[in-house]
């Protein structure tokens, strides 16, 4: 099993948006590194940490796990979306997406907290400059996140 952390933006899915759904589609995601994540590593079941940024407070909202293999993302073919990319095609995709299903909302743990336990010293989305909107999660790095929202 692997884990992850996705990004999301509350005011565009939020993790109480996510829980009134049976799944939520991971779509417009358009770095291919975040794309590859989820096109070549992600499994059904992995576990993923629920975080909302661009907020006023960043910080992991929720427990979720992916639920789908990797599909293409329909928003890149339309024309009316924000996502649209005009060099996709339906025979070519270039984007990719999963399901994800929110098991549970959290406490708000927000980057200060994090910053102050060493065992998440070298997570991610703690690295200056680091603007990926999913990265992996150690399997340590879980754990720890984990004890921290049980407290």
């Amino acid at each position: 099993m692997s884990y992850w952390l996705m990004k999301s933006e509350p005011e565009e899915v939020s993790i109480d948006d996510a829980l009134a759904m049976p799944a939520i589609p991971w779509f417009g995601v358009r770095n291919y590194q975040a794309r590859n994540f989820m096109r070549d590593a992600m499994r059904v079941g992995d576990g993923v940490l629920f975080y909302h940024s661009s907020c006023a407070e960043p910080s992991i909202a929720g427990v979720a796990e992916v639920a789908s293999t990797a599909y293409p993302d329909d928003t890149q073919f339309d024309s009316a979306s924000k996502y649209f990319d005009a060099k996709s095609t339906p025979e070519t995709p270039r984007w990719m997406l999963v399901d994800i299903k929110a098991l549970r909302k959290t406490r708000l743990l927000g980057l200060a907290e994090m910053r102050t336990c060493d065992a998440l010293s070298d997570m991610l989305v703690l690295k200056k400059g680091s603007r990926l909107s999913i990265t992996p999660v150690t399997s340590d790095e879980w754990a720890e996140v984990m004890r921290l929202l049980d407290q």
